[in-house]
């Protein structure tokens, strides 16, 4: 569904201002290899904060306490 948007996003933009539609055809590719870094880094910042989460919950869970 989100694809279908993107592509019909593109399409309009294609006949109000086409320069500016292969300009960001073009520029896509390229956008999206700067962001893939930051998306790896969140990934790694969100796993950790899940691992000590469950390290200081550990002793809870030992004991029983149910959420």
């Amino acid at each position: 569904m989100q694809l279908l948007i993107l592509t019909l996003a593109w399409l309009m933009l294609l006949v109000i201002a086409w320069p500016f539609a292969l300009l960001a055809l073009l520029l896509l590719p390229l956008i999206w290899l700067i962001a893939l870094p930051l998306r790896l880094a969140g990934l790694v910042v969100e796993a950790m904060l899940a691992f000590i989460g469950a390290i200081l919950f550990l002793p809870a869970r030992l004991l029983g306490h149910r959420r």
